[in-house]
Order: structure tokens, then sequence, then C-alpha cells
């Protein structure tokens, strides 16, 4: 088969199952970065210099692991997170030994006074100026010469035959505001100064999803991430999140669905407690994507007429377990998530660690190779 005619099959196999429609197999899609360095044999700092040496990297690792039906992204530059956390991040051969793996450092950056320059300023013209001053006009450049790649590196997937979902992430303002005010003084502003924390949110929600939307779209993708981490129901209580969470979610989301995209809800911690909430989204237009602290097989009873579920063999068994082991805990997935509405999956990334012949036996559960 060539390769165009691999890349549609596929596409097709994810999109039935994303509709919850009957496939000739449970597709699989690899979620991979530090993993395929060392695959590569290549150290963290060298692979996360150049997008087209993580892409690359990530097609050669695609190849090894043989009879997978897509990724999630085609490339990553771990400066990129500096965007979606608007902290600084530690890099490999920078502030780590070069084969170190990236650390988001977890800092007060932003201070209650910025709640107000977001409500008076607008949001976009806020964050260019809180970035440059705050985490460095020099990382926003390499990001944005990084970003004018992703139409090359698309290609190279393409050619390839192999289907990348996405390559630019929606979320809302809770996870912004966090990563740069920090969690714990963050959380302190809901209690003590709500309803200030909401005006802002309120003036940067209409600025969440349009670029995302927008860069996605550009380079032909059919889905978008949209994505949650510290705004888990696992970390608030009720309350908090029924008021700074959930309504934004579902504005976020509806908007990328009326854009024509299927938002992945790329949900890292725990949201069971929460999941009945998602069951107002339409049939068959979302992927919910979990990391294996979220019940996934509660998920399933929850929203496995709603919308197809991805996931989630654990990181913990890429790394320690046996193929046999990997292999029997995606058989059960497969038999008791699907065999409609599933998407098999790593818990989030498939981990640095990870050895080759676990992520086969993921793949082979599916393949039946």
């Amino acid at each position: 088969m060539d390769n165009q005619r691999l890349l549609a099959e596929r596409k097709d196999r994810i999109a039935k199952a994303t509709a919850l429609e009957k496939t000739d197999r449970i597709p699989v899609v690899l979620e991979m970065a530090a993993f395929t360095a060392r695959i590569e044999k290549i150290s963290i700092a060298e692979w996360g210099s150049d997008s087209f040496i993580s892409a690359q990297a990530m097609i050669n690792t695609f190849e090894k692991v043989g009879g997978a039906d897509g990724v999630d992204y085609g490339s990553l530059y771990p400066p990129v997170l500096s965007l979606l956390w608007l902290s600084k991040v530690k890099l490999a051969g920078k502030e780590l030994p070069v084969d170190s793996l990236w650390q988001v450092s977890e800092a007060e950056l932003m201070t209650k006074e910025d709640y107000d320059k977001i409500i008076t300023e607008g949001f976009p013209n806020w964050m260019m100026s809180f970035f440059q001053a705050k985490i460095g006009a020099d990382v926003f450049e390499r990001i944005m010469a990084e970003m004018e790649k992703g139409p090359k590196i698309q290609e190279m997937w393409r050619n390839k035959g192999i289907p990348v979902l996405q390559n630019s992430m929606a979320t809302i303002p809770f996870e912004y505001f966090c990563g740069a005010r920090s969690f714990a003084k963050f959380v302190r502003d809901l209690y003590k100064m709500p309803d200030k924390v909401q005006e802002a949110m309120d003036a940067a929600l209409p600025f969440m999803a349009p670029q995302a939307i927008q860069g996605n779209k550009a380079l032909g993708n059919e889905y978008i991430w949209v994505g949650g981490w510290r705004a888990a129901g696992s970390m608030l209580s009720q309350p908090l999140w029924d008021r700074f969470v959930f309504p934004y979610l579902e504005k976020v989301i509806n908007e990328t669905i009326e854009a024509g995209l299927t938002p992945i809800l790329h949900f890292d911690s725990d949201w069971t407690r929460d999941l009945e909430r998602f069951k107002v989204f339409p049939k068959g237009k979302c992927i919910l994507e979990l990391d294996g602290m979220t019940d996934i097989f509660k998920a399933k009873e929850i929203l496995g007429d709603t919308m197809c579920i991805m996931g989630d063999v654990p990181a913990s068994l890429f790394t320690l377990g046996t193929p046999d082991e990997v292999y029997k805990y995606s058989r059960k997935l497969i038999e008791e998530i699907g065999p409609t509405g599933f998407i098999l999956h790593s818990g989030c990334d498939i981990p640095i660690d990870a050895k080759l012949e676990n992520v086969q036996a993921m793949v082979a559960a599916a393949t039946g190779k």
C-alpha cells in the first residue's frame, strides 16, 4: 500500500472511533517525546534544540514501533511550554545536564496587580509584555522561529503516511493564571479575591481558542488539544471548580467544535468526580484523553455513549513491566472500553525510560501482530 492510501486508511480508522462508529480494529495513537530521543540515541539537549530534530526522531521511532495509526503531535520544542504555563522552563544542556528532561519552574511571576492589567490592557497585550519581561524576549523569538517549521514538519509526517492529530493547544484562563501566579498563590486568590480573578478570566476567555484553532486549520489538522492539568476536580473544591473551571472549559470546547475541529480533552490529573458534566457535549464530537489518574473504566461507563475515550496504558508498565503485562492490560482496555469509541494510547506521554518492546506490545494488542 502506498503512503497516501495508508494515511487515508489510518485517518479513517481514527475518525470512525471518534464518531463512536464501528472500526475494523481499535486504532492506536502514540504520544511520545523524550522516549524517541532515547530510542534514537541522541541527547535530550540535541533532541530539544530543533523541531526538525525532534520530528525526525519521532518519525524514526514510530516506524520502529510499527503498526500504530498516528501520533498526537509531530514535534516538540520544550521552550514552547512557557507559553502554556507562563513560566520559565529549565532546559537540558543549559540549566540541566545534557540528558535530563526539561522542567517547568514553579515560581510566582505574576502578581495580584496583573489581574487589573489583564482587565484594562486586554489579555494579548498583557501576555506579550509579561512574557518578554518575566520569561524573556529571546525565548519568545526562538519559539516563533520554531513554529514557522510547522508546515514542513507536517509534510514530513504525511509523506510517511502517518496522521498527526494536532499541533496547537487551547486551554482556559485558570491554567494560564495558575502557571504564572504559582499554584499556592493562585488558589489563595480564588478565596481572597474571587470576583477580581473572575473578571480577569472573563476578559481573557475570548482569546483562549482562536489562535490555536487557526494554527491547527492552517496545518490541515482535524483535531485540537483542549488541555487541563491543574484544573482537575481532584485539585479543587466543587464550588471553585463550578465557578472557575467548567464554564470556561465548556465555552472553549464548544468554540472548537463550532470551528469544525474535534477537541481532544487532554486531561491530566484526576477528573473522575466531574465526568458527568461532560455529557453536555454533542455525541461523537470529542475525544477524552486520560493520563492514568482518572478512572478510565468509570469514564467509559459515564461518557461512553457521548465521546470517544483515549488511553490509558500507565507509564509504570512501559518502564517496569514486561511485554506480556503491557499486552494483557492493553487487551483489557480494548475488551472493556471498546469495541467502539476507543483509541488505545499511553497515559499521557510514553515515558522517557519506556522499553521499545513494551510499546510494541501495546500496539500488538490492537493489531494482532
